[in-house]
């Protein structure tokens, strides 16, 4: 056992003002709220807090064309309208809007998580956290379910620098699809989804016999389930197939993506889980002792999200919270009774005990074609940073000097920050 581990919390609050729309599900505030309840306990005491980088486009396109990434630089809300076979190339609409300051929300989003693998490949830290990332479905030319950057495959590439078996799982009450696909072909990356599948539910992917092609055949795991799944399945799948994962692929690192849509009364979701079940696949993977990069992901009712991803803060921390929610900003979210913990929605299990082993069985049965843990050729560590040489602030006189470069790191002490105030307009979804 490690004797205390030294974690790395990546958060901006310029990520948490965007507004992606008034009839949008994605509301981005979500990561004030949980933010600031990270602060009301305390937390931000006991680990590191940086202000992330804002990804260079260059960056962005170790994984993402570069015509993507360019087109999401140029595009407006004002200049929309110009570009209307770009928006439908790259798919950009109803589910994916074009909304203020759309690249810089990717590129922090982005930065974090980029940089959260950086300083685990240098060992300084053990778990970093990144709640703005994990937006698993964007894809290398396109963007796809309220993702425009892939930020966990940008991390994950990240982190093939310096490791050579990459364990990625997926909590997301949707299919990690824009992660599997980009590493369907290589043994050097295991991605594991645990996801609500059917035919009329987002993506539409994640069947169990999808399982990876070439190299990368049995490296893709997917757990379909049904609708209404509670703590005691999921918990106990998840326990039975990630330790056997484990053992068998022997990683040298995981990522683990926690969206808080696989939560009881998610306003997209259909899963059944407490908070307490959500987190225990947190504490779960954390007793592997293995570098943790943790991100966020969906999650649509805010004030849930906010208390799930702080309670898993305090669970990466070691730190039992208490139940009663200190005061904060934010506190009127969480009335009437200001309690951290949610109880379990009151669903049918549509997942029976006989469905259950059947995935459970063909799960295992995948793993045991992978008897040992494939045998890497390491190549020569791409440095870290690419950075073009080039003065941004000359190059875009109309974008505003902001605050990330005046201090790209937060004191602990640093509790609030201008421009996380409550958006007006966010107010009557709550």
């Amino acid at each position: 056992m490690r004797s205390k581990d030294r974690i790395s919390y990546f958060y901006d609050g310029d990520v948490g003002s965007v507004y992606f729309g008034p009839n949008h599900p994605m509301k981005p505030h979500r990561l004030c709220m949980t933010h600031h309840l990270v602060l009301s306990y305390e937390l931000h005491k006991k680990m590191e807090i940086y202000r992330p980088h804002k990804a260079y486009p260059v960056e962005l396109a170790q994984f993402h064309s570069a015509d993507y990434v360019e087109f999401l630089h140029r595009i407006t809300p004002d200049t929309q309208h110009l570009f209307a076979n770009e928006l439908s190339k790259y798919n950009l609409g109803e589910d994916c809007p074009v909304f203020e300051n759309l690249f810089e929300f990717c590129q922090i989003y982005a930065g974090g998580t980029i940089d959260a693998a950086r300083r685990l490949n240098h060992q300084l830290c053990d778990i970093a956290i990144n709640w703005a990332g994990g937006l698993h479905h964007a894809k290398k030319c396109e963007a796809s379910g309220f993702c425009y950057i892939n930020d966990l495959v940008l991390g994950i590439l990240e982190l093939l620098k310096y490791h050579s078996r990459v364990l990625y799982i997926d909590i997301d009450v949707h299919h990690g699809d824009g992660v599997e696909e980009a590493f369907y072909f290589t043994d050097r990356v295991m991605t594991v989804s645990f996801h609500k599948f059917g035919d009329l539910f987002f993506p539409g992917t994640g069947d169990v016999k999808e399982i990876g092609e070439r190299e990368g055949k049995f490296y893709a795991i997917n757990v379909p389930l049904k609708d209404g799944i509670d703590d005691g399945s999921f918990t106990r799948l998840f326990r039975t197939i990630i330790s056997k994962v484990v053992e068998m692929y022997r990683p040298g690192v995981i990522v683990l993506q926690c969206g808080a849509d696989s939560l009881a009364g998610d306003r997209l979701g259909c899963f059944n889980l407490s908070i307490d079940g959500h987190a225990e696949c947190v504490r779960f993977v954390k007793k592997f002792n293995l570098p943790l990069l943790v991100t966020g992901g969906g999650g649509y009712t805010k004030e849930n999200v906010a208390r799930c991803w702080t309670v898993e803060t305090g669970v990466l921390l070691d730190t039992e919270l208490p139940n009663e929610i200190p005061d904060n900003e934010y506190i009127k979210y969480f009335s009437p009774d200001h309690l951290l913990r949610i109880p379990n929605g009151h669903m049918e299990n549509l997942n029976t005990k006989s469905y259950i082993s059947t995935i459970k069985t063909q799960v295992l049965e995948n793993l045991r074609f992978i008897q040992h843990a494939p045998g890497v050729q390491m190549q020569e560590v791409p440095p870290d940073f690419y950075i073009p040489d080039i003065d941004e602030d000359e190059q875009n006189p109309d974008e505003r000097m902001n605050r990330h470069t005046q201090d790209k790191q937060i004191q602990r002490d640093d509790e609030h920050y201008e421009g996380d105030n409550d958006n007006d307009h966010d107010m009557d979804d709550a």
